[in-house]
C-alpha cells in the first residue's frame, strides 16, 4: 500500500486476495474467500453481573488486564454497564460462529472457545443508559463491515445478539478490484447481501465500487493519468451498465454506490490526484450510465479519507447533479491527532459536515473505526455522539482488527464502550436460542 498515512490501513479481509481466490472459491457457491482468522471479543458478563462486580483500574503505566467500563457521554459511573470483553486467543472464523455470543448467555471468561449453554429462565435486563430508553428513533441508521462474502450477512444477527437486539439496518460490502468482470459484480457474490436487502423494507444495501481494476496494485501516476482519461472518454463504460443491470436483476436497485471511495489518497487505482478533471468526467459518465439501466434508484456517495491527504477533496467533486451523498472515511488517525483536531483540521469532520449541507446533500460515514491511537475510548466515545448529533443517513463501523470492536479482541475498553452506548437501543429483544434438548435415556444392559 501506499506510504501516506491516511491511505495506509489494513487492507479488508477478503477484498484484496478476490483476484487470487475468488473464482476458486465461487465454483464451490455463492460469495468468495472467507475472511482470514479473526479474533472476536469475548461474550460479557450479563448486565446484572457486571453492576454487581467492580472492575479495578491499574495505576498509570500498568497494564490492564480487564479494563475499566468507561460509561457513554452523560451516563453516571455507577450505570449498570455490560463486563468488558475479555481478550481471546486468536482463532478461525469458520471453527467459531459468534452466534454463540448472545447478550442473554454469558460465555464464561476463558482462553479457548466455550460451548454455548443453555438460556437460563429469566432474561437479564439491558444496560440502562439515555439512548436505551428512547427507542429506535434514536439510533441513526447503522451497520458494520464483518465480511465481504455470505458470511458477512450471516455476521450481522449475531453481532446485533451482541448488542443486545439492537437491530443492524445496514449491510456494507465492496466489490474486489482485481479484474474487470469482478466490478461487474461477479455471478453469485452478491446473492445473500441481496436476499438480505429484499427480506425488511427499511434495510439498506451499501456496496463499495472501484473505478478501476487491479485497484490496489500500485499503478503509477503516468498509468492512472492515463486511464482516467480513456475512462473520460467512455472506455469503460460498458462494465458499470453490466453492473446496474446486476443490481436490478437481483432486485435491490436502491443500493447505495460509494463509487470510487478515499479517491482523495493515493492508495488506489481510482484515486483523483493524477487528474482531477478527468476523474470528475469519469464520474458522471458512471452515474449517467448506470442511471441509464430501467427501474434502477441507486443513490451514489461520493466519499472520500478524512483531512486533505494527497488532494484536498473538493478539488474531486463531481457535482450536485450526479452526487446523492457526501460520505467521510473517519478513522483514528494519525498518531496523537485528538478528536477535536480531527474536527478542525482542514478536509475535517467539520468542514465535511458543512460542505455537505452548502450542497444540499445528506451525509454518510461507510467506514469509520479506530486505527492510529489503539483501544482510544475518547475517539470511539465523541465519534458516537458525533454521529448521533449530525444524524447521518447511515454509517458503518469497520470491525475487524485494528478497527474494530466485536471480531477484534485488541480493542476491549473501546469495545465496552461502544456496546454499552448501542445495547438494546432498538427496543427489541434478542432472539433466544433454541434450548437444547436431553439425549433420550440409554436403556440398561440385559
Amino acid at each position: 500500500m501506499a506510504a501516506q498515512w491516511r491511505g495506509v490501513r489494513p487492507a479488508r479481509p477478503a477484498v484484496v486476495v478476490a483476484s487470487v481466490v475468488a473464482w476458486v472459491t465461487l465454483a464451490a457457491g455463492p460469495g468468495f474467500a472467507t475472511a482470514p482468522a479473526v479474533a472476536r471479543t469475548a461474550d460479557p458478563p450479563t448486565p446484572a453481573q457486571a453492576a454487581s462486580t467492580p472492575v479495578p483500574v491499574p495505576p498509570a503505566g500498568q497494564t490492564a488486564s480487564t479494563p475499566a467500563p468507561v460509561p457513554p457521554a452523560g451516563q453516571a459511573a455507577s450505570t449498570p454497564v455490560p463486563a468488558v470483553p475479555t481478550a481471546q486467543t486468536p482463532v478461525e472464523a469458520a471453527s467459531v460462529s459468534p452466534a454463540a455470543q448472545t447478550a442473554t448467555v454469558p460465555a464464561p471468561a476463558a482462553s479457548t472457545p466455550q460451548t454455548p449453554q443453555v438460556p437460563q429462565t429469566a432474561t437479564p435486563a439491558a444496560p440502562t443508559t439515555p439512548a436505551a430508553s428512547s427507542g429506535a428513533a434514536s439510533v441513526p441508521p447503522f451497520g458494520a463491515f464483518l465480511d465481504s462474502g455470505p458470511s458477512g450477512v450471516a455476521r450481522m444477527s449475531e453481532l446485533s445478539r451482541w448488542l443486545g437486539g439492537t437491530e443492524l439496518k445496514v449491510a456494507h460490502t465492496y466489490l474486489p478490484g482485481g479484474r474487470w468482470e469482478d466490478i461487474e459484480g461477479s455471478p453469485g457474490f452478491l446473492d445473500a447481501w441481496a436476499k438480505w436487502r429484499r427480506d425488511k423494507a427499511d434495510r439498506m444495501l451499501v456496496l463499495n465500487v472501484p473505478m478501476q481494476e487491479r485497484n490496489e496494485e500500485d499503478v503509477p501516476d503516468a498509468q492512472v493519468r492515463v486511464l482516467l482519461r480513456q475512462a473520460a472518454a467512455g472506455a469503460f463504460d460498458h462494465h458499470f451498465r453490466a453492473l446496474a443491470e446486476r443490481l436490478v436483476g437481483l432486485g435491490v436497485p436502491d443500493t447505495v454506490i460509494v463509487l470510487g471511495w478515499e479517491m482523495n489518497g493515493i492508495t488506489y487505482t481510482h484515486r483523483c490526484g493524477p487528474d482531477p478533471l478527468a476523474w470528475r468526467t469519469y464520474w458522471n459518465r458512471i452515474v449517467a450510465t448506470m442511471r441509464s439501466v430501467p427501474g434502477q434508484r441507486f443513490r451514489f456517495d461520493f466519499t472520500p479519507s478524512r483531512g486533505r491527504d494527497a488532494v484536498p477533496w473538493t478539488a474531486c467533486y463531481p457535482g450536485d447533479d450526479t452526487v446523492d451523498i457526501v460520505g467521510m472515511d473517519a478513522y483514528d488517525q494519525p498518531s496523537g491527532l485528538s478528536f477535536d483536531e480531527q474536527v478542525s483540521e482542514p478536509y475535517g469532520l467539520q468542514q465535511h459536515v458543512d460542505f455537505a449541507r452548502s450542497h444540499g446533500k445528506p451525509i454518510s460515514y461507510p467506514e469509520w473505526g479506530l486505527f492510529r491511537n489503539g483501544d482510544n475510548t475518547e475517539y470511539m466515545r465523541r465519534m458516537l455522539a458525533w454521529i448521533d448529533e449530525h444524524r447521518p443517513l447511515y454509517n458503518t463501523l469497520t470491525d475487524y482488527c485494528p478497527h474494530g470492536v466485536w471480531q477484534c479482541s485488541g480493542n476491549p475498553r473501546s469495545s465496552l464502550l461502544y456496546r454499552t452506548a448501542m445495547y438494546g437501543r432498538t427496543g427489541q429483544p434478542a432472539p433466544e436460542p433454541t434450548p437444547a434438548q436431553p439425549p433420550p435415556p440409554t436403556p440398561p444392559l440385559t
